[in-house]
């Protein structure tokens, strides 16, 4: 290979880098370059403000927040720090021009530069506006401002919240204004009513209210009142922020926003039940006056004494007229007389005829008694009764029979007398409150006691003793079967007591 062959390869195919003598350009390393720009980067453009258009806007779990910049013809990507973000006064979102205040910086991972984001604010009043109009329109459309969702408010509530600052104007006015028309319980809930955090303290201060318990510690309030001065777009922005909204168009109390002047609009009287041109007129839709209260209750009373005396007239009237119009006594009994005495005279005559008629069928009665008649009833009933004649066999054969059944009952009694086979010889074996029956009873007893006719022995299957081998003991000879008799009743009956008799006699 010739020299010239070798120097073209060393200079464009060589395949190991080598550091060569007065090479002033050593290699870096991919960090160290990042390093590098991001230093020259930080270094040259330490504070920049960037006006540009709001877009990708999007908020990390974290709570990071990364968007981009854009105008007409260039883009950079931003990113804002969670402390930084929750400091905003106001939302960001797509499409609004701004003007971020940071500076730039690089990120090696994506080798892309970036603004860190230190300040944000509209770009103007128009901006500002802009944005207004997207949330007033998106807020809108979920029906927070849907007139079907106001409430009406108290005739007379008992206590009152207002959500405003302690020590401005404000609370004084509507303070002043409540005492002279209708003292009433006032809670005041102190916020920040613009600046930074003033949305989130108002939004708080609301649905603390309306967490509030009936009957608890403090009061429930029947009316709540937002309540601001006037002052700018700006000033009164933080009651533009959709989280005082949201939590206004919740609340289940009746709310009456007082923000700004009369001609101060924001999102807040929209979604509260009633919109009050100023914290003064607030109070006044608050509460009625008192004195036109004790008024209206006085010409009440007096209205309602007149109905009443007027109504008692009426009737003392009716009943006058009612009264003329009514019978007198005496016209009333007048036809009850007249009959008394006609029935009276009607009454003599009656009894004259009935005392006649009675005459007349006693004697019509008493011509039908003759002593015949007595006589041959007379002889009727002594027939009869010689016709009863008492038979004495019926009485005898009644005593016979009941004489039969005494004495088959005693036959009876006797056979189950236990004292009756002990005269004929026999013994009863116990042991205790048992009776032996057989000679293994006998033997697992031990003591035993013999009952006698004429008295009682203990013994004991071990005393010497001998026991005979048990025998079988034949089976009685039978007795020869009686006629059956007829009992009392007529049914034929089995004697029972045919070998006692035998033996007895």
């Amino acid at each position: 290979m010739s020299p010239e062959n070798d120097a073209a390869f060393d200079a464009s195919g060589r395949l190991l880098a080598q550091e060569r003598s007065g090479d002033n350009a050593p290699a870096l390393s991919v960090s160290e370059l990042s390093a590098a720009l991001k230093r020259a980067v930080e270094d040259r453009f330490g504070h920049v403000r960037l006006r540009g258009e709001i877009s990708g806007f999007k908020r990390a779990a974290s709570g990071h927040v990364y968007l981009a910049l854009k105008d007409e013809n260039a883009v950079i990507d931003g990113v804002m720090w969670k402390g930084t973000a929750g400091r905003l006064a106001f939302q960001p979102q797509d499409g609004i021009e701004v003007i971020a205040s940071g500076k730039l910086t690089t990120y090696p991972g994506r080798s892309k530069y970036q603004i860190v984001i230190e300040r944000m604010e509209l770009a103007g009043e128009g901006a500002l506006m802009q944005l207004l109009e997207r949330l007033k329109k998106q807020l809108a459309g979920e029906g927070l401002f849907d007139r079907e969702r106001k409430q009406p408010l108290p005739y007379l509530p008992r206590v009152i919240g207002i959500v405003t600052s302690p020590t401005g104007a404000v609370i004084r006015d509507i303070l002043h204004r409540l005492a002279d028309r209708c003292p009433a319980h006032v809670l005041l809930w102190p916020v920040l009513v613009q600046g930074e955090g003033a949305a989130a303290q108002v939004a708080a201060a609301v649905r603390g209210f309306d967490a509030m318990q009936v009957g608890g510690a403090i009061p429930r309030p029947d009316l709540v009142i937002v309540a601001r001065g006037g002052g700018s777009i700006e000033d009164l922005w933080a009651f533009n922020e959709e989280a005082v909204v949201r939590a206004v168009a919740e609340c289940t109390i009746p709310i009456i926003s007082a923000v700004g002047h009369e001609t101060d609009t924001t999102l807040c009287d929209y979604a509260a039940d009633v919109r009050a041109p100023t914290p003064t007129a607030a109070a006044e839709m608050a509460v009625p006056v008192r004195t036109e209260l004790m008024a209206g209750l006085t010409e009440m009373g007096l209205r309602a004494a007149r109905a009443a005396r007027r109504a008692t007239e009426l009737r003392r009237e009716r009943l006058t007229m009612t009264a003329r119009m009514l019978p007198t006594p005496e016209t009333l009994l007048a036809p009850q007389r007249q009959r008394a005495d006609d029935l009276g005279e009607r009454l003599g005559r009656g009894l004259r005829q009935r005392v006649t008629l009675a005459w007349r069928h006693l004697s019509e009665a008493g011509g039908a008694l003759r002593p015949s008649l007595l006589a041959q009833r007379i002889s009727r009933d002594q027939s009869r009764l010689q016709s009863i004649r008492l038979r004495p066999e019926l009485v005898t054969q009644a005593i016979a029979r009941h004489r039969e059944r005494l004495e088959s009952t005693w036959r009876l009694a006797l056979s189950l007398d236990p004292r009756r086979p002990l005269a004929k010889g026999f013994a009863l074996v116990t042991a205790g409150d048992k009776v032996i029956m057989s000679a293994g009873d006998a033997r697992a007893a031990g003591a035993m006691r013999l009952t006698f006719q004429d008295g009682s022995l203990e013994v004991s299957a071990t005393n010497g003793v001998e026991t005979a081998p048990a025998k079988r003991l034949s089976s009685p000879p039978k007795r020869k079967e009686r006629p059956v008799r007829s009992g009392l009743s007529g049914v034929a009956q089995q004697d029972l007591f045919a070998a006692d008799e035998k033996k007895d006699s």
